[in-house]
């Protein structure tokens, strides 16, 4: 997802109050919460989205919200700035973005790992152990299967990727033979 700079300004401004506070995952939480909230009903997302409903519509609303979801004074706060900004519908940008600052600070790295089978449990610790290594950070690995790989796997971490499928080597070796032709 390409964030855009008004949603990495909010993230930012609620990631400042976080460090002062030591709360990065307590808020990151709460903003996934919330947004997980919107995502569940379509309906919510879209009145929040419309501008046919004034501000103070929706601030009633969020709050009638908020005192049925458990969040902290200072991210219900920072959802009703959202709100009377007009910004309610980043949410979604601001959350992944917070959650980019906070794996900074917090030395961690998210790492999307696609396999053709399922791996073996007693295959995950070693794996997760030679990343880190890789890495320097803690990894949270998200696991995929992905049948179309044939075999083998590939690791995304942040922007680089690492293809060692079937798929991909059958694919340079059909690109070798075209260019013998």
């Amino acid at each position: 997802m390409i964030t855009s700079e008004i949603a990495k300004r909010y993230a930012q401004a609620l990631f400042d109050i976080a460090a002062e506070e030591n709360k990065y995952q307590d808020y990151y939480l709460e903003l996934k919460k919330f947004a997980s909230v919107l995502n569940e009903n379509a309906n919510l997302k879209e009145f929040f989205a419309n501008p046919v409903f004034d501000k103070d519509e929706k601030k009633a609303v969020m709050g009638e919200i908020l005192k049925k979801i458990e969040i902290s004074t200072t991210t219900s706060s920072f959802l009703k700035l959202l709100v009377s900004k007009g910004r309610i519908g980043n949410i979604e940008e601001i959350e992944e973005y917070f959650k980019e600052l906070m794996d900074g600070v917090l030395k961690k790295v998210r790492v999307q790992v696609k396999t053709a089978f399922p791996l073996k449990d007693d295959l995950l610790p070693s794996l997760k152990k030679t990343l880190e290594g890789v890495t320097g950070k803690e990894v949270e690995m998200m696991i995929e299967e992905d049948r179309s790989l044939v075999g083998g796997i590939v690791i995304k971490i942040g922007d680089t990727v690492y293809d060692g499928s079937i798929k991909s080597q059958l694919n340079s070796i059909r690109e070798l033979l075209r260019e013998e032709k």
